[in-house]
């Protein structure tokens, strides 16, 4: 009697083993397009993230990549979310010519499904930093074995062979759409959403922990581009751009207390510093490379005000070039302000000290007197405010002066000096005609 009971629980618990593992269906409605076609930054996971919070239960999302690499905490979001949301997520590699490298290798480790279009490519996920791999030693060790250990458990979770992936990152190897099939880290090559749709059709994908199919059953086609305000922040988000509005920022400001008159380019310089602060908010920024970089840019300036022979300059030139060098270079990421845009502004720092030179030397020859050595005899500026009747404040080669003219003179108009009384620090001026 006993073993006839046992026998029937037996029977029932083996009955219902199948029930429990057998997956349910998960029947798509929408095909849900979404593009990412620049580098990985915050931008690119508001974007995503806005989505997969929006998009309906029954969607099948597909990213459409094509990206050069980024940031490894902005792909490590990305990647939680993808597995925090439940959803069914595919990385298709399009168009022809594009890649997925580096960071987009990671992400589409992460992906429940892989397609790759014809003349795309996949790999290249060494970590690099400052144009170059990061250095040998403890924080390359580290930095691989990090990346290594994600990749292969991303890649066993979803089925895939994981030596691959690994050798994307060790070795930065890259693998063309064919060579990817063969080794069977996507799952296949297509050219058209419909081509997708196909290789989908009845596949089984672990959402949650439950086993799920899916089901075509002639979805929606619907794509989805980033807002105004993702493409603005994707911008931003360059760290050249960034670098690049700082420092014109810095400029302008300096040419609005040096020539003021309508606060305009101080107000758009001004604009600019509040740019680039809002790209430093999502970039890796390095704070000790900024004070470098601060301190460069103000040893330039000094150089104009105290004789130096150029000590100054060099110093100030070393230091903006090594704050640039390091200013987005972060433990999280793996970005740099492009070489050209660095030498570009060392360029202009150059000319523009250059010019200065240059100016005070033709100021120099053009004094006739070497009594008149400290003294602005011929010399130009212009109009800093205007005190009473015909006295005025002026600027001259940098110096302010207590000055008086024959004429009506207006704030901002350019003078030259005519006549020069040491005793009292006074000079006669006129209206410069040259220069209007």
């Amino acid at each position: 009697m006993r073993i006839s009971i046992l026998t029937q629980l037996l029977i029932l618990v083996f009955a219902l083993i199948p029930l429990r593992v057998t997956a349910t269906p998960l029947e798509i409605r929408e095909l849900s397009l979404l593009t990412v076609n620049s580098a990985i930054t915050p931008a690119t996971f508001d974007y995503l993230k806005q989505n997969f919070e929006t998009l309906p239960a029954t969607s099948l999302i597909v990213l459409r990549l094509n990206t050069p690499g980024g940031l490894v905490s902005t792909t490590k979001d990305i990647i939680t979310l993808v597995g925090r949301r439940g959803r069914p997520f595919v990385v298709w590699i399009t168009p022809e010519g594009a890649s997925a490298s580096s960071a987009g290798a990671i992400i589409a480790s992460a992906a429940h499904f892989i397609f790759m279009s014809p003349g795309t490519n996949l790999g290249a996920a060494t970590p690099v930093g400052l144009g170059g791999d990061i250095n040998d030693g403890d924080g390359r060790r580290k930095a691989l074995s990090d990346l290594k250990a994600l990749v292969r458990s991303l890649s066993t979770s979803r089925g895939r062979p994981a030596a691959p992936f690994e050798k994307m990152i060790s070795d930065a190897s890259a693998f063309t759409a064919d060579e990817a099939r063969a080794l069977r880290i996507i799952d296949g090559v297509v050219s058209s959403e419909k081509d997708l749709l196909s290789l989908v059709d009845g596949k089984t994908v672990v959402l949650d922990g439950v086993p799920r199919t899916i089901v075509v059953a002639a979805p929606d086609v619907k794509t989805y581009d980033p807002s105004t305000g993702q493409k603005i922040l994707a911008v931003l988000a360059d760290p050249s751009t960034a670098y690049i509005l700082f420092l014109l920022g810095v400029a302008l400001i300096y040419f609005e207390f040096q020539a003021p008159g309508g606060f305009v380019a101080g107000s758009v310089g001004l604009c600019f510093l509040i740019l680039s602060g809002i790209s430093f908010q999502v970039l890796p920024l390095d704070w000790g490379s900024l004070g470098l970089i601060a301190t460069g840019i103000f040893l330039l300036i000094l150089e104009l005000f105290v004789i130096s022979y150029g000590i100054l300059s060099i110093a100030g030139l070393a230091a903006l070039v090594a704050g640039s060098l390091f200013l987005f270079h972060g433990d999280t990421g793996y970005i740099s302000v492009e070489y050209t845009v660095i030498f570009s502004a060392l360029a202009g720092a150059i000319l523009g000290i250059g010019g200065i030179v240059w100016y005070l030397y033709r100021e120099e020859k053009q004094r006739s007197k070497i009594d008149d050595f400290f003294l602005p005899v011929g010399a130009r500026g212009f109009v800093l405010t205007k005190l009473s009747g015909q006295e005025y404040q002026v600027r001259v080669r940098g110096e302010i002066w207590r000055a008086f003219a024959d004429e009506e003179l207006s704030v901002s108009d350019p003078i030259a000096v005519t006549e020069v009384d040491p005793r009292g620090l006074l000079i006669k001026i006129r209206k410069d005609l040259s220069s209007l």
